[in-house]
């Protein structure tokens, strides 16, 4: 009974917000929309300074692409496709080299996460919940849904030794600080960061091992257990930490890091077009 008058809630306000447009609000597309332009710029930034190389943008790759890739490595990997359609487009799109076989190798992958208003709602003095009487929303789980890109992605790259996935978070459900905040009315309000009710970060971890956040993990570990050796592919998650919003200068020298660290890490694959270069 409690699953079905949830389904029947959240059909309601599906209807109410015009489905889509409810679900991802006003900043998360904003979110969306700058590392979706500041990746496209990387391309411009690359060319400058790697003049000899060929680089492409593109929006997704296909799940059958994915497929191929793992049937490279083992015949019985990639076997199972139900959608020939399927794809998996992160947010701020898939920037790639080519190599000096003609072979384009992804060298960024980027996607953004915008969860949690109640800094923006405090600062305007909205109170929230069922009643309207809570100062905090209690955060939801729309961020989970990156897992699933990132493992796709590590998945086509299973055969590299780097990882160039990276995660920008923004907003109070990825705190990892207090942060106090005043009302219009001058009560003050005190986000904790580690409020089991705000904050998701723990949910996204996973993704990079429990590694730490704000830091270049675009190349992969290899790690021993016992007489095994196990690469991880790590993505890199970036959060503000307060709360506060990402720049398009800020975002722009995370990835471009992590762009210039695949072609470090590429080196070997494009040493005919960059023999005057130093590493």
């Amino acid at each position: 009974m409690t699953k079905k008058n949830q389904s029947q809630r959240l059909t309601k306000q599906h209807k109410k917000s015009h489905g889509e447009i409810g679900i991802f609000g006003a900043e998360a597309k904003e979110h969306d929309s700058l590392v979706c332009k500041v990746s496209k710029k990387i391309i411009t930034s690359l060319q400058k300074e790697y003049p000899q190389l060929k680089f492409r943008y593109r929006v997704s790759v296909s799940k059958k692409e994915i497929n191929e890739a793992l049937q490279k490595l083992d015949k019985e990997l990639g076997s199972t496709l139900y959608l020939a359609n399927s794809r998996i487009k992160p947010d701020g799109g898939i920037v790639e080299v080519n190599d000096d076989q003609g072979n384009w190798r992804i060298i960024l992958v980027s996607e953004a996460k915008f969860q949690g208003k109640d800094i923006d709602n405090i600062k305007q003095g909205k109170l929230v919940g069922k009643n309207n009487d809570q100062d905090l929303m209690a955060a939801g789980n729309a961020i989970e849904r990156s897992h699933k890109n990132i493992s796709e992605i590590a998945n086509y790259m299973l055969n590299e030794a780097y990882f160039p996935y990276v995660l920008f978070l923004e907003g109070s459900n990825f705190l990892t600080q207090d942060v106090s905040i005043t009302r219009p009315d001058g009560r003050t309000i005190v986000l904790k960061y580690n409020s089991g009710t705000l904050n998701r970060l723990d949910r996204l971890t996973s993704a990079n091992y429990g590694l730490p956040l704000n830091v270049n993990l675009c190349v992969n570990r290899f790690v021993k257990s016992q007489d095994r050796v196990i690469m991880l592919q790590a993505a890199t998650i970036c959060t503000q930490g307060s709360g506060e919003h990402w720049s398009e200068a800020e975002m722009h020298s995370v990835m471009l890091d992590i762009a210039k660290t695949s072609i470090k890490a590429l080196a070997k694959d494009l040493f005919d077009q960059l023999t005057n270069k130093s590493f």
